[in-house]
């Protein structure tokens, strides 16, 4: 039991820092000069599947301390770092839920869809009501309120889509690993 919760422990900091790093490399969108896709919620995917939702919380939650630690935030506040760990439980949960009742590559599919619809519009809603507007009060500037309509709403279905398909091609790859060391059941 004792070294089922070191490997779990030791998995989970493995996967929090290549998350971390998969961070570091971000993809500009056309959408903002602020909004960038990277795949850092690949290794989250990866410890839900493995360790269940509490785990993938804490991967994401670990990759935006270290980023933040790291590198700050432009306002001074983790806005930016709270967005993207809300963002990336909104796609995580729904995707390992859907997935734990159909594991197959089709229900893991379908869960990765639901993860992406799931991720756009919850952090639209949320873009609109608490993030855009603390990041304008404390950044001193303005957007048009259709901003959450034409850049984060198409800006969060594209980081879903791109997420979805590299994933989809390392689960195909991985799927009977994951299935045999995986610790839900």
């Amino acid at each position: 039991m004792q070294k089922m919760k070191l490997k779990t422990f030791v998995s989970i900091a493995l996967l929090s820092s290549l998350a971390y790093v998969l961070m570091l490399i971000k993809i500009p969108t056309p959408f903002s000069n602020f909004l960038t896709v990277d795949f850092s919620d690949i290794p989250a995917l990866v410890a839900a599947v493995l360790f269940g939702p509490m785990a993938a919380i804490i991967v994401e939650v670990i990759k935006n301390l270290l980023d933040y630690f790291t590198w700050g935030s432009e306002s001074g506040i983790p806005i930016g770092h709270l967005a993207n760990i809300l963002s990336g439980i909104f796609f995580v949960l729904p995707t390992y839920f859907v997935y734990r009742h159909n594991k197959t590559k089709k229900g893991m599919t379908i869960g990765l869809i639901v993860g992406t619809v799931s991720l756009a519009i919850l952090m639209s809603i949320l873009n609109y009501f608490v993030i855009l507007p603390a990041y304008l009060a404390l950044m001193h500037f303005e957007l048009p309120k259709a901003y959450v309509i034409s850049a984060v709403l198409p800006f969060n279905i594209v980081k879903g889509l791109a997420v979805t398909i590299l994933f989809m091609l390392l689960f195909i790859r991985l799927q009977k690993w994951l299935e045999k060391n995986t610790l839900v059941k």
